[in-house]
C-alpha cells in the first residue's frame, strides 16, 4: 500500500468523521482532523512538496487563532466566567426593546470586534488551504482539489452573509470526493 492510497483512506475517513463531528460535536472532530492531517502529510511526502503540508498547517493555525480570538474577546467582554452578566440577563425584561438594547449595547462593539478578527483569520486560513489544495491538484492530477480549495475560499468570504456556511458544507463534500479520486501512485512525469 502506497502513501497515496493510505492518504486516500485516511482523508476520506477523517473528513467523514469531521463532517459528522460538526453535526454531533465532540471528540470526533479532533479524530477526523488528525486523520486528515496525516493524509495531507502523506501526500506532501509522496509528492516531495513540503509546502503542501506547511500550507495546510498554516490553515489550521489560523482557524485556531480565529476561535481563540472570538472566545477570548467574547468572555473578556462579559467579565469572563463571572455570574453578574448571566444574573443581570436573568432579571431582564425581554418584552421591552429599550431594556434589551440598553443591556446589550455595551457588548455589541466587543462582539463585533471579536467576529471581525475571527472573520479575517478564517479568510487567511482559507487562502492557505487553497494554496495547499492547488498544490495537491497540480502534483496528483486530481483537479477537483483545486475546485475544493476555491469553494472553501468562497465559503470563507461569504460567511459574513451566512450563505458561507452552506458553501463550506459543499466544500467539505467536494473535499471527500477529491480524496476519493487520489491515485494509488503518482504518474511519472518523464516522457517516453
Amino acid at each position: 500500500m502506497t502513501k497515496l492510497s493510505e492518504a486516500k483512506i485516511l482523508g476520506i475517513l477523517g473528513l467523514v468523521i469531521m463532517l459528522l463531528g460538526g453535526v454531533f460535536a465532540g471528540i470526533g472532530m479532533i479524530v477526523g482532523l488528525v486523520l486528515v492531517f496525516i493524509a495531507v502529510k502523506f501526500i506532501s511526502e509522496e509528492t516531495k512538496d513540503k509546502t503542501i503540508f506547511d500550507n495546510y498547517l498554516m490553515h489550521f493555525v489560523f482557524v485556531v487563532l480565529a476561535v481563540i480570538a472570538v472566545v477570548v474577546i467574547f468572555f473578556a467582554s462579559i467579565g469572563g466566567f463571572s455570574l453578574t452578566f448571566f444574573e443581570a440577563l436573568e432579571g431582564m425584561e425581554f418584552n421591552s426593546f429599550e431594556a434589551v438594547w440598553n443591556f446589550f449595547s455595551p457588548y455589541i462593539v466587543w462582539w463585533t470586534i471579536a467576529l471581525s478578527i475571527g472573520y479575517v483569520f478564517i479568510i487567511i486560513s482559507a487562502l492557505y488551504l487553497k494554496k495547499s489544495y492547488y498544490s495537491i491538484a497540480e502534483k496528483t492530477n486530481v483537479h477537483l482539489f483545486r475546485t475544493t480549495g476555491f469553494v472553501y475560499f468562497i465559503g470563507a468570504v461569504t460567511l459574513i452573509i451566512i450563505v458561507g456556511i452552506f458553501v463550506l458544507v459543499i466544500a467539505k463534500i467536494l473535499e471527500i470526493i477529491s480524496f476519493a479520486f487520489l491515485p494509488e501512485k503518482l504518474q511519472s512525469t518523464s516522457k517516453k
